[in-house]
């Protein structure tokens, strides 16, 4: 095999140039940009596809010298948060400005995943730099919008348009391959599967009247209502999360109470005419999700029977599918050699039930594989960070598994 050389400063200082470039969901074209001038400084060819205003896919191409299997890593550019968020202004690893502190590079969306995105450009540099010649495509698909989030109610706009909205762009519009790495933040281990997730808002609703009026009505305020309504979803949960058949290798599936909106803060002198509770409910890849739909809006029917004069509602308005891949798939076996020629060792295994574009990219053919480095919890004083040795190292992985996937020429 070729003699691989990662070069640390080269890729510190590209990663460090996309950190420097703001790119919160909607808003991606910056980073787009930055991604389609390397691509272009690579030799790569490359297909620039707008999604929308403001944001964009890039997709670079080394092309192979044969009709040899071909290999996608996909990264997407969109960050979780913007820095402006007034909980996190302080922290200066949530800011769009690198710095590198104990060998950890620190910076907004180093994480989360532009460290991924800056490993798969190096990767491909040192094959290069190395003279290796592949006989199938490789391809980067930098996209925007995978941050779980989606448009509801006022929240309207290309920074809600999230839950794989580049991918799914990207792959109606040519951007597919044999196979995938997607290089979330997995801790060096191979992902086989993760959840979906399913949406739900309820609702309960009340009389619109004055404060002065309310008297012996308290009962009928759908904020206290939601109260009771509240307490039968808990008791709900456990029986979501303990179903064997909501089981997935072993992971259990998990109920979040996300949100609850009622009432008019500015208009306290009302009773609230409806009051709004919202759940995360994650599914596994093996549950249809008609089917998880049907389940879950059996627990809406049960409460509305339960609280008849409660006028409950329930709507479904996030379904994105989970994803998962054969043990015995190429990709995993190509993963599985290159991860222990870098480390030594054979990488271990892992459910997550976070949501990534493998979704979309699984259910377009494009057999897919969640590997990457992580810096595990985030440092909530100083941000975003990634331990740099581990960028390196997985930088030499994608290369060594784009060789064992492509074959070299």
């Amino acid at each position: 095999m070729a003699e691989l050389h990662i070069d640390r400063d080269r890729l510190v200082d590209w990663a460090s140039q996309a950190i420097g470039v703001p790119s919160f969901t909607g808003s991606e074209e910056a980073m787009a940009e930055l991604m389609r001038e390397t691509f272009l400084g690579m030799g790569l060819q490359v297909q620039w596809q707008q999604v929308e205003d403001g944001r964009a896919n890039v997709l670079g191409t080394r092309p192979g010298t044969e009709a040899g299997p071909s290999l996608m890593f996909n990264g997407h550019m969109d960050t979780s948060y913007s820095g402006r968020e007034p909980w996190l202004a302080h922290v200066p690893g949530f800011q769009p400005a690198a710095f590198v502190e104990d060998g950890r590079l620190y910076g907004l969306g180093i994480s989360n995943m532009k460290g991924a995105l800056a490993c798969y450009v190096e990767a491909l540099r040192a094959l290069a730099d190395a003279g290796v010649r592949l006989r199938g495509d490789v391809l980067i698909a930098a996209v925007a919008g995978e941050i779980e989030k989606t448009q509801h109610g006022d929240a309207q706009g290309a920074e809600y348009r999230g839950y794989a909205a580049g991918s799914r762009h990207l792959v109606s519009h040519g951007g597919v391959a044999d196979m995938c790495i997607l290089g979330e933040p997995t801790e060096s281990k191979v992902v086989l599967g993760h959840f979906g997730a399913l949406w739900l808002r309820l609702s309960t609703k009340g009389p619109f009247i004055h404060t002065a009026f309310s008297e012996g009505r308290r009962e009928q305020n759908s904020i206290l209502r939601m109260q009771e309504v509240l307490a039968a979803v808990l008791e709900w949960i456990p029986r979501w999360e303990d179903d064997p058949a909501n089981a997935y290798r072993g992971a259990k599936a998990i109920v979040n109470v996300g949100a609850v909106q009622g009432g008019f803060g500015w208009r306290v002198s009302r009773t609230p005419h409806r009051t709004d509770l919202f759940l995360d409910i994650r599914v596994p890849p093996t549950k249809q999700m008609t089917t998880a739909r049907t389940q879950v809006l059996d627990l809406v029917r049960g409460l509305a029977e339960r609280f008849p004069d409660h006028g409950i509602e329930g709507e479904v308005y996030v379904t994105a599918p989970g994803a998962e891949i054969s043990e015995d798939h190429a990709l995993v076996g190509a993963l599985d050699a290159a991860h222990a020629e870098v480390f030594g060792a054979p990488p271990e295994r892992d459910v997550t039930r976070w949501f990534s574009d493998a979704s979309v990219l699984t259910r377009y053919g494009v057999a897919t594989v969640n590997y990457g480095t992580s810096s595990g919890l985030l440092d909530t004083a100083k941000g975003e960070n990634l331990e740099i040795d581990g960028l390196v190292k997985t930088a030499e992985v994608y290369a060594r598994a784009a060789m064992k996937v492509c074959g070299v020429a």
